[in-house]
């Protein structure tokens, strides 16, 4: 009898001890994945500093000061209003796959888990809003800049975002998006060419001739030893901006994700590089660097799903597409655009998005064309594209033509002259140092 209690007691200790473990396990897993998110999170805020330094370097000198205040004030600002309604609309409950309905001004009592999510999330929201920002340089009244930058962090991000990663129709339909080709970088680029093309360009940019031919005079960056900074430094966050987007710390993706990630970036770079020095007969320094963000925002979509010799393949593909896609801009739609942010986040995130339905390898996730998976995926993907990209155009071009009407979207051409530095904020980014400049 004593023998079968004690049994007993061994058998009941060993099912708590084996409870306890497995609790302490979940507890720890539950650990490591915050901490994860907010690394990952960390590093993706660090790219506000990459943009800020990319855009300051390609533009001229007497802006600087108004670079780096609107990309501080699209986190300040963003940060706010994701918080308040964009949260909401983009992870509340769902509504005909349209829109969230819960979860605005979240309070302090809410699950912990909510503060993990959100956090992770608001830096995306702050980037896919800097994207406008190198657009639209130069010659944009600082006040209107804000009034967007609210909005698009409010209500135009998190709308389509939701479609995508909140549960709405296009995820419903199977489109795949992994880390934001098109959720972040394609919305922020339909924007940008939306704002640039209603501000039309900066003074002297277009010019005619006696002989009525125009000519298109190029603006060189004031420091591209900044720009160059600034790409690297987005190179680094965007390990957070695609690693971490697995979401989990134990997940065994997130070496494999880096690499192509890294593969992407590389590819594009090269390719950058070689086809600007075969067209304007010099290695140009500032294709060569949107070639390496052409890479990372074409990997971005794809990289949970692709090899690492197709992630080299899509970089390659999207390092041409983006000195291509400057090229036409500039001089043929006539679309100024200081710093290519159209070609890089907008044209170079349509094709990480399409790459989707070509290279995808992920039975039952996304399997592209060339792994036998014909071109359903793919006309997903592309319908994903023009409808988030409908949107995108519509409600940005919309919203820039009310600020131009009720409250102005350009400075005046004398301002322009002048300076953004001086005009708008009253100061100099290099005080001390004198800037000549006719343009």
């Amino acid at each position: 009898m004593r023998k079968k209690i004690f049994a007993v007691l061994i058998l009941i200790l060993g099912c708590g001890a084996a409870a306890g473990a497995q609790e302490s396990i979940e507890s720890l897993a539950g650990a490591m994945d915050l901490m994860w998110l907010f690394i990952g999170a960390i590093l993706v805020f660090i790219m506000q500093a990459g943009f800020a330094l990319v855009e300051t370097g390609l533009t001229r000198a007497k802006n600087a000061t108004n670079i780096i205040m609107k990309n501080l004030m699209d986190f300040a600002f963003g940060s706010i209003v994701y918080w308040m309604v964009g949260w909401g609309l983009m992870y509340g409950s769902d509504k005909f796959g349209l829109i969230g309905t819960s979860e605005f001004f979240k309070g302090p009592m809410g699950d912990p888990a909510f503060y993990r999510d959100w956090f992770f999330q608001v830096v995306f929201a702050a980037t896919a809003a800097t994207i406008v920002s190198g657009a639209m340089a130069e010659r944009t009244q600082f006040k209107s800049y804000l009034i967007y930058t609210v909005f698009i962090s409010a209500v135009i991000y998190p709308i389509s975002g939701h479609w995508i990663w909140g549960g709405g129709w296009l995820a419903d339909l199977g489109f795949h998006d992994f880390a934001g080709s098109t959720v972040v970088h394609s919305v922020g680029g339909w924007a940008a060419l939306a704002g640039a093309a209603i501000l039309g360009p900066r003074q002297g940019k277009y010019v005619k001739g006696a002989d009525g031919k125009v000519s298109v005079r190029a603006f060189p960056g004031h420091n591209i030893p900044f720009a160059c900074l600034g790409v690297l430094l987005l190179w680094f966050g965007w390990y957070g901006f695609n690693s971490a987007s697995t979401l989990s710390a134990l997940s065994p993706d997130i070496a494999r994700i880096a690499a192509v990630t890294t593969l992407g970036a590389a590819g594009g770079t090269a390719a950058a590089m070689a086809v600007s020095w075969i067209w304007f007969k010099k290695p140009d320094a500032s294709m060569t660097m949107n070639g390496a963000l052409a890479g990372l925002v074409a990997i971005t979509a794809p990289c949970s799903i692709v090899s690492p010799g197709a992630a080299l393949v899509i970089g390659l593909i999207a390092g041409i597409l983006v000195v291509l896609s400057v090229e036409f801009i500039d001089k043929v739609l006539k679309v100024d655009d200081p710093v290519g942010a159209s070609s890089v986040h907008l044209v170079c995130g349509i094709f990480g998005t399409l790459a989707v339905g070509i290279w995808g390898n992920a039975e039952g996730t996304a399997l592209g064309l060339l792994h036998g998976g014909g071109f359903t995926q793919l006309g997903i993907q592309a319908a994903g594209i023009l409808a988030v990209g409908g949107w995108a155009v519509i409600t940005s071009g919309l919203l820039f033509l009310a600020i131009k009407a009720v409250f102005g979207l350009r400075v005046s051409p004398k301002e322009e002259l002048m300076g953004l530095d001086i005009t708008e904020h009253g100061n100099e980014a290099y005080n001390g140092f004198q800037i000549f400049s006719n343009m």
